[in-house]
């Protein structure tokens, strides 16, 4: 598709408009009302210019990335590309983090008031814990749990419990498993693309999944670490829907299965990825012979907390009855339910509102491009595009055999991702801290960077807006 880089940096301004709105009229809200809940709006920060610790090493990896990133991203062989991937985003979170510091930026974060390390005491009996979880939900329980406690479902704490009963105990070891985990989603968003598009888009994914400023974010908060097992559980079902046998189909289902509801029991908004799911059954090219093993496989944490005595339905109306308790049932939808949207461009950046219009435009701008998917472009990469050393460093002829399709692949999973994250923010149930809360719809709009060009350009300005955030301001998460 050609599209003038005009339009994209329409794109990219009207994007940047947005985020000054929100916050020239976020002030003023709470300036005048005071019930943003939000020092600085539209995210959950304070104004506070500092440097750290983390300074040389950030502004370091970022000029490495942005420099060479490109470049190595088409050389490397693909799993040396996997491997400098997962290193460079744990490189890029660490140091982001340590600009604030060791202790505010990592070893505390986890242990505030609002956060599960609060409880790990209450978790001394599992199953008792378990049983009585719904007990401790709404304000007016007793002994009534902490907001992220109460916000999500037992799994989120129970991780933390059992990095304590190991002895990784503390802010500090949580705060490690969280970066170390959530650094592996931009390897999961690689494999799935590479699956569902194909390689050449995968490598020029790269450099922003690993550069992306949501790490200011995935570092040490617990939706990182969420963001990674959804991630994940996308990823193992793209293998699954592109296996070349119904073994192969059939564990991978399973294995994604497993982790969806894993999923389900670390976040109920998480529920949500089913939407992605869709669009990657849509793109594959098995489809019925996987949902059955799907199925069984999401099935089993579902039945192992149900025995144990936590009814995850229940649990998520009496959380819909604290929120709207809290500060959720006081900040205005008028205003969250659009700068929502400017915390998005926030954790993406500026090239994600650029890739996004290129895929918005792909399917109608591209002529027949939709109806050339349906004929031969949903069944994935063609067999050329299998073999070992295909894709951009391949034969000519397997790129061709491809390219006239994998653009709008790519588009419409991002769009699937973005679907999402919009079911989630008209639901209401996301009023504010999205820049966290939405870490696991944001990595899917990143990939839609590939199809820009000019990468290092738009790489320079992910890597100054990720900068600026941190040094500019003291995030709350």
């Amino acid at each position: 598709m050609i599209r003038s880089p005009l339009r994209d940096l329409a794109a990219a301004s009207a994007a940047a408009l947005l985020v000054l709105a929100a916050v020239l009229i976020g002030r003023r809200i709470e300036r005048t009302d005071h019930t943003l809940f939000a020092d600085w709006p539209p995210l959950w920060a304070s104004w506070g210019p500092h440097v750290g610790p983390g300074t040389p090493a950030a502004v370091t990896v970022a000029l490495l990335v942005v420099g060479y990133g490109p470049v190595l991203a088409v050389r490397l062989p693909w799993r040396a590309l996997l491997g400098a991937a997962w290193a460079t985003a744990m490189a890029w979170t660490w140091s982001l983090a340590l600009i604030d510091g060791w202790h505010r930026g990592v070893a505390v974060r986890l242990t505030t008031r609002y956060e599960y390390l609060q409880v790990i005491d209450r978790f001394h009996d599992i199953p008792a814990a378990l049983g009585d979880f719904t007990h401790h939900i709404l304000l007016g329980s007793p002994d009534h749990w902490p907001p992220h406690v109460a916000g999500h479902p037992p799994a989120a704490t129970l991780t933390f419990v059992l990095l304590d009963r190991i002895g990784l105990r503390g802010g500090g070891w949580a705060g490690a498993w969280c970066i170390t985990a959530g650094a592996t989603a931009c390897v999961a968003v690689l494999v799935t693309v590479r699956r569902l598009a194909d390689e050449d888009l995968a490598r020029r994914a790269a450099p922003f999944l690993a550069l992306a400023p949501a790490a200011v974010w995935m570092g040490t908060s617990a939706d990182g670490y969420f963001a990674a097992v959804a991630a994940w559980t996308v990823a193992v079902f793209a293998l699954a829907v592109t296996a070349s046998t119904r073994r192969r189909a059939g564990f991978a289902a399973f294995g994604s299965g497993l982790l969806f509801g894993l999923t389900c029991y670390l976040s109920y908004g998480l529920t949500l990825l089913a939407v992605i799911g869709a669009a990657v059954l849509f793109l594959g090219r098995s489809r019925v012979r996987t949902l059955p093993f799907l199925a069984a496989g999401a099935a089993v944490v579902p039945v192992v907390f149900t025995l144990a005595g936590f009814n995850w339905w229940e649990a998520y109306h009496l959380l819909v009855e604290r929120y709207h308790q809290g500060a959720g049932g006081v900040r205005p939808y008028g205003y969250w339910v659009w700068a929502n949207l400017a915390c998005t461009v926030l954790i993406t950046g500026l090239a994600t509102a650029a890739g996004l219009g290129r895929a918005a435009s792909m399917p109608a701008g591209g002529r027949h491009a939709f109806s050339a998917l349906r004929r031969h472009g949903v069944r994935g990469r063609t067999a050329d595009s299998h073999r070992p050393g295909a894709g951009p460093r391949g034969p000519a002829g397997a790129t061709r055999a491809t390219g006239a399709t994998a653009d709008t692949r790519l588009a419409l999973l991002v769009l699937g991702g973005l679907l999402a994250l919009l079911v989630a923010d008209l639901s209401g149930m996301s009023k504010a801290e999205t820049e966290r809360i939405w870490l696991p719809f944001a990595m899917w709009l990143l990939p839609a960077c590939a199809l820009l060009p000019r990468p290092r350009a738009w790489l320079a300005a992910q890597a100054v807006l990720a900068l600026l955030l941190n040094h500019l301001l003291l995030t709350g998460w």
